[in-house]
């Protein structure tokens, strides 16, 4: 793997704009998380199982857009992408002022697909990569998904894949300069965002 930074455990990088600490101790095992997005009622059941209304749902025949607003000390509107073909989720947080630190990506790695007309499904499979222009990008979730398999919850296979397509996404952001906009245009994708 080349570009590869993965922050140590007595890092002080902090927590992201989700709240997810770089600093956390190993996680409690978890079965994947599911969501749903439904198109027609304009919803997201999220992986709790709480339904919540967003402002925005529309299918591409490359992946869906969802809009929505959130009430979050530090951030305030969210933006996703769901790329079957990549297994992605790509996020991206609108921070409130004093928390801007200029566009930043959050990859997740999973499944993601409809699931009848107007019916999409994600699986959240541990892992994200965080991207900002011109920096390395970070792999986040290995103590995550490395303890959900020891439970059982996430076989070998889907493990080893899971990480393999991580390595892939950080080698190939990094491999066009640390630009995910530039990496996801060599895939013949073009993502609009507000």
């Amino acid at each position: 793997m080349t570009g590869l930074h993965m922050p140590q455990r007595n890092s002080t990088n902090g927590a992201d704009p989700r709240g997810i600490s770089r600093t956390a101790p190993p996680a409690t095992p978890h079965r994947p998380k599911l969501e749903f997005f439904n198109l027609a009622d304009l919803c997201w059941t999220d992986y709790h199982g709480y339904v919540h209304s967003v402002e925005r749902l529309h299918a591409e025949p490359w992946g869906l857009y969802m809009e929505r607003i959130v009430d979050n000390p530090r951030f305030h509107y969210i933006e996703s992408w769901l790329l079957p073909e990549l297994h992605l989720r790509v996020t991206v947080y609108h921070l409130r002022p004093g928390h801007d630190r200029g566009q930043t990506y959050y990859l997740d790695i999973g499944d993601y697909g409809p699931v009848g007309p107007k019916k999409w499904r994600a699986e959240g499979h541990y892992l994200h990569v965080v991207a900002r222009p011109g920096q390395v990008p970070e792999l986040l979730g290995i103590d995550e998904l490395l303890t959900a398999h020891a439970a059982g919850h996430f076989d070998t296979v889907r493990t080893h894949l899971a990480i393999e397509r991580a390595a892939a996404v950080v080698d190939g952001i990094a491999g066009c300069g640390h630009d995910v906009d530039r990496w996801l245009a060599t895939h013949g994708l073009a993502l609009s965002w507000l």
